[in-house]
């Protein structure tokens, strides 16, 4: 009998229920991961986005690579993977501290970050420019990233749904525009549709819903 074996009926039933219910948390914990970027998923991130949107500083930020394709054309899937990895640390890093990050699928990524001192605009200047930045170890793939985002006060009584909604408004906004730079909702109604989008592009409030 090898040692372990000895010493497995000496262990209490507590300690076993404890480790198991710790590799258990850590199965859950990965499959609420992105395999490719490491953000949350669309569910994990949902979640925890609305407890954020409880605080009335949150803002909700929509991320959208532009000219994706082009790249995975140009440079192949691999680089586009190596790509999307980059701008997801870079999306997590600029939404911390006490922000969350999200995958909602393909090139588009979700945020909500709570911004008690007002410095958003600048800070998604500040992003804006970092995302456009070559990826570290390919200096030839880079592009930039739309940024759209809108302030939870200003539409007091909207979910997560309504408020991506206004934040992929913008985003597409900036994205026509040419112009790189985050773009701020739009007060008022919801559109009934974006003008713009890819065909055959889930909106993001069907994503996250």
């Amino acid at each position: 009998m090898s040692t372990l074996a000895a010493l497995l009926p000496a262990v209490p039933p507590v300690i076993g229920w404890a480790v198991h219910a710790r590799w258990l948390h850590s199965r859950l914990t990965t499959a609420r991961r992105d395999p490719l970027t490491g953000l949350w998923t669309r569910d994990a991130f949902t979640r925890r986005a609305r407890r954020l949107l409880r605080d009335p500083h949150a803002v909700v930020v929509l991320a959208d690579v532009d000219h994706f394709k082009q790249i995975n054309d140009r440079f192949g899937h691999a680089a586009g993977d190596v790509l999307l990895a980059t701008v997801a640390a870079r999306l997590a890093h600029g939404t911390t501290p006490g922000g969350v990050a999200g995958r909602l699928g393909g090139d588009e990524f979700a945020a909500v970050v709570v911004d008690r001192d007002g410095t958003m605009p600048d800070r998604l200047h500040t992003l804006a420019r970092v995302l456009a930045r070559p990826v570290d170890t390919a200096p030839d793939v880079h592009t930039t990233v739309s940024l759209g985002w809108v302030r939870a006060a200003d539409h007091p009584g909207e979910d997560l749904s309504a408020l991506l909604r206004r934040a992929d408004e913008a985003m597409y906004a900036a994205k026509r525009s040419g112009r790189s730079g985050p773009r701020r909702a739009r007060l008022g109604r919801l559109l009934g549709s974006v003008a713009g989008r890819r065909p055959g592009r889930r909106g993001a409030a069907e994503v996250a819903s």
